[in-house]
């Protein structure tokens, strides 16, 4: 993605040989041998089953869906920024206006439902306008025809050529000025519509956090004989952590990891990354600097003074809070073969949040900082599908932290606490000893169509849906949007936190999980430094 505007550069992926490791774990790298092609490469192609998706829209895909999202233009170029557009449905709206009016409501979002559709009316009025105008400049150009007819014939009165002449600039001029008309309203209504949230899955709990329910509990706290120590206290007698120095060099809410936990986020990481692996997920590095247009077309708003995005001063650009935002650019503007679904992604990333309003004991230390390494999964798959990879995507996470011997929870989120993109989101929360609470280790969102129709990822099924298409029409299905789903795999600084709480001993050492230790050199416990 380049800097300040500039066009977007094309995102190549090319097949990687899996490294000499046995066939079991080479299996592991298998989804990188049937990679995608990507627009405008210029490079020769390796032999791939056709087709896997096509970067861009044809003249009659684009016109088919008026409202995806236009190629971005620099200023340079248009003297504006063009906004981009969501292929929202509107008429679906429209037709849908109660239960959208109370979904609203009840996710206690402040969109506009009235004045969205009172704008939708009006740009509906203009439109049909236009066409009127055009129709008119049909007939005056069919009179002007005539006009060189009738000269062939005879002359041609000049008052009568002016007469012709006038009406064909007013008409221009007016047409003009509907079309201006329409561009400015379409932009109102798309910055006013895009605040409407995803609706919501009827199983969803209604109310704030508090509503949420506990669906499943996990381990029970574990019971202590001697005083419990919170993970700054083991932090500072391990010599794990360093946040004075960061607050100097960086300010608040910044960190050194130092000796043994760098050893722990390093085999966190490498851990999630394999055990994941195994569940047919394709690895990924992200850019951690992104276009501002794709975090909002994610559902993250870049700018504000509650936003937890920092953006980047004269840029159009930001850093990423989550990988969900890189992950999810890659297929923009793309439609996929419906043999490619479900595309599954993990990626390793910095993430970086404003913890804008975050203060107070239950923020200290590593539980909310401004950068952090995370580890997330990302899924994009056929609407009837979502559902299912939730659970998924759930069962992953449970089974990740249950390997991590962690005491949690997991919970079905209230309407008011899903964000916009979210139709339905599981958060686990673990058990935290030193903080004495439970603390968000993860969450899954499904956010359906919400960010495929701000992206615009589609696919298209290989079938062919029309047995007796109309001459100079495919047979091919339309495409739909895709669904997407996002999960944190492992967020580590909060994972440090628990491991360190939880398995502290009485002498002041902890003992390394398990499943770490052969990542960490066979190290099985941490223990106090000498002074």
């Amino acid at each position: 993605m380049g800097l300040g505007g500039t066009t977007l550069q094309t995102l190549k992926l090319a097949p990687i040989p899996p490294p000499s490791f046995s066939s079991s774990f080479r299996s592991v790298f298998k989804p990188f041998s049937q990679t995608f092609l990507c627009r405008h490469s210029r490079r020769q192609r390796l032999p791939l089953p056709p087709p896997f998706f096509v970067r861009g829209l044809s003249a009659p895909a684009a016109q088919a869906t008026a409202t995806a999202a236009p190629k971005e233009t620099s200023p340079d170029e248009k003297g504006v920024k063009q906004q981009w557009k969501a292929a929202i449905d509107f008429k679906w709206i429209r037709d849908n206006k109660d239960a959208v009016a109370a979904n609203i409501e009840k996710r206690n979002s402040n969109a506009n439902l009235e004045l969205v559709l009172e704008l939708y009316h009006k740009m509906l009025n203009l439109q049909k306008l236009i066409v009127t105008h055009r129709k008119q400049e049909v007939e005056r150009l069919r009179g002007e025809r005539n006009v060189v007819a009738n000269k062939m014939k005879g002359k041609l009165e000049p008052s009568e050529r002016q007469k012709l002449i006038d009406e064909g600039k007013n008409l221009k001029e007016g047409l003009l000025s509907l079309e201006e008309d329409l561009l400015k309203l379409t932009d109102e209504l798309q910055q006013e519509a895009q605040r409407i949230p995803n609706m919501t899955h009827p199983d969803v709990p209604i109310g704030g956090e508090d509503f949420s329910t506990i669906i499943k509990m996990v381990g029970s706290p574990r019971e202590f004989s001697f005083p419990v120590k919170d993970h700054l206290q083991l932090g500072k007698e391990l010599d794990l952590f360093d946040f004075d120095a960061a607050s100097e060099v960086s300010g608040s809410k910044f960190y050194y990891l130092k000796n043994e936990a760098v050893l722990l986020e390093m085999a966190l990481i490498n851990w999630t990354l394999v055990e994941v692996m195994k569940r047919g997920f394709t690895p990924l590095t992200t850019p951690e600097i992104v276009r501002s247009s794709i975090v909002e077309k994610c559902g993250f708003q870049p700018r504000g003074a509650n936003t937890q995005v920092y953006s980047i001063e004269d840029s159009d650009q930001c850093l990423i809070g989550t990988a969900e935002i890189p992950v999810g650019g890659i297929h923009m503007d793309s439609i996929l073969a419906a043999s490619l679904l479900p595309l599954k992604y993990v990626a390793v990333s910095h993430c970086f949040r404003t913890e804008a309003g975050a203060a107070g004991t239950a923020s200290r230390g590593l539980y909310r900082v401004h950068q952090f390494s995370k580890l997330e999964m990302f899924i994009l798959c056929r609407p009837e599908e979502s559902d299912f990879y939730h659970e998924e995507l759930i069962r992953i996470e449970e089974d990740l932290f249950s390997s991590l011997g962690l005491h949690y929870k997991t919970l079905d989120m209230a309407s008011g606490d899903l964000g916009a993109p979210a139709y339905r989101k599981f958060d686990i929360e673990a058990w935290m000893p030193g903080l004495a609470r439970y603390g968000e280790i993860s969450s899954a969102s499904n956010c359906t169509d919400y960010q495929s129709r701000r992206l615009g990822i589609r696919f298209r099924s290989t079938e062919p849906a029309l047995t007796n298409p109309k001459k100079g029409k495919s047979n091919l299905a339309p495409p739909q949007f895709v669904h997407t789903l996002n999960a944190t795999a492992c967020a580590v600084p909060r994972m440090i936190v628990c491991i360190l709480e939880n398995n502290q001993q009485e002498d002041g050492s902890v003992i390394i999980p398990e499943s770490l230790r052969p990542l960490m050199g066979g190290l099985e416990s941490i223990y106090p430094k000498p002074r």
